[in-house]
């Protein structure tokens, strides 16, 4: 998988990872995949969610010394 852009969202509490990842996904491409680091426990659910709603597709999430690493699809 090739990452087009990395978002580091470590440290924020929710909203403001969602809040990111909207931005950063507003300037790229269809297709294009950001890799999105959080530590915030909800981000989870969050990401989840707002993936789909928005019609991205969450190609994979993991959780590696508690951070939360996801990669999301651009629609």
């Amino acid at each position: 998988m090739e990452v087009t852009k990395t978002l580091d969202a470590k440290g924020l509490a929710c909203p403001m990872p969602i809040v990111k990842t909207k931005k950063a996904m507003d300037g790229m491409n269809s297709g294009e995949v950001l890799e999105v680091l959080a530590t915030d426990k909800g981000a989870l659910n969050d990401l989840t969610a707002w993936a789909k709603s928005g019609g991205h597709e969450l190609l994979s999430h993991e959780e590696n010394d508690g951070v939360l690493k996801f990669h999301i699809k651009k629609a």
